[in-house]
C-alpha cells in the first residue's frame, strides 16, 4: 500500500518571487531607524523568524533594539513591502504546481514566517484564498523558522503526520525547520540560496523553481 504524502510550502522565494522586495523593504525600515546593515546581510536572513532576525541585528550592529523599536521596524517593513505589491508575482510553475496537486488529490498547505499583513500580498498574487486553503503564518505559532512550529501546525491542520510530509522551501531556515520537524525537505534555488547550502541544511532534493519541481514531481512522491 502506498504511503500518502502531503506537501508543505514556504511562500517567499518558494511560490512567490518576493525575496528581493522583502530585502529592500527591510533595508528601508532599517535606514529609517538609523541602523546600517548591508543588503547582502539582510538577504541571508530572509525566511527566519523576526525575533531571530532582530537578535542577529543586535549582535552585528551593537544597536539597542527595544521592544518599541522592534515594533517600529516591523511596521516600517510591512509598509515598505506593501508599497511594492505590484512587483510581487508567482514564480514560474507555482500556480500550475498547486493546481496539479489539487487535481491529483494530494493535500498541500502554506507555512510562512511572514505575518498575514505581508503574506496577504503574496497570497493574492498567487491566487490562494487563506479562507479556503490551509495557510499558517507567523501570527499563529509561538516560534517561526528555523523552529519547526509552522510546519508542525500546517501538518496538523491537514490531518497528516509530519513524517508523511514534504517541506518545500528556498532557504536554509526551511530545511533546518523541516529536519527538526522530522519531515523531508525539498530545496528550491528560486530564493537565492545555493544547491550545496540547501543540501547541507537537509534538503534531499533540490530543484530550480516550482516549474522544475512539477516536472520531477514523481521523484518526491507526487503521483495521482
Amino acid at each position: 500500500m502506498r504511503m500518502e504524502t502531503a506537501f508543505l510550502f514556504d511562500l517567499d522565494g518558494t511560490l512567490v518571487d518576493s525575496v528581493y522586495q522583502h530585502v529592500l523593504a527591510w533595508k528601508h525600515a532599517l535606514d529609517e531607524e538609523g541602523i546600517a546593515l548591508s543588503v547582502w546581510r539582510i538577504h541571508r536572513r530572509i525566511g527566519m523568524s523576526g525575533g531571530l532576525f532582530t537578535n542577529q541585528l543586535l549582535r552585528e550592529t551593537g544597536q539597542d533594539l527595544t521592544v518599541e523599536r522592534m515594533e517600529r521596524l516591523r511596521h516600517l517593513h510591512a509598509q515598505a513591502y506593501q508599497a511594492q505589491k505590484a512587483g510581487v508575482q508567482p514564480l514560474p510553475g507555482a500556480r500550475a504546481l498547486l493546481q496539479w496537486l489539487g487535481e491529483a488529490g494530494i493535500p498541500w498547505a502554506i507555512a510562512t514566517s511572514g505575518r498575514m499583513e505581508t503574506a496577504r500580498v503574496n497570497l493574492e498574487a498567487l491566487g490562494v484564498d487563506p479562507d479556503r486553503s490551509v495557510v499558517v503564518t507567523r501570527d499563529q505559532v509561538r516560534y517561526a523558522k528555523p523552529d519547526p512550529d509552522l510546519f508542525l501546525a500546517a501538518a496538523d491542520r491537514l490531518g497528516f503526520p509530519i513524517g508523511n510530509c514534504m517541506v518545500v522551501g528556498d532557504a536554509i531556515w526551511d530545511m533546518l525547520a523541516a529536519t527538526r520537524a522530522r519531515a523531508l525537505g525539498i530545496g528550491l534555488l528560486s530564493g537565492g540560496y545555493g544547491r550545496e547550502e540547501l543540501q547541507q541544511a537537509g534538503a534531499i532534493r533540490v530543484y530550480d523553481d516550482p516549474a522544475d519541481l512539477l516536472q520531477h514531481i514523481d521523484e518526491v512522491g507526487g503521483r495521482r
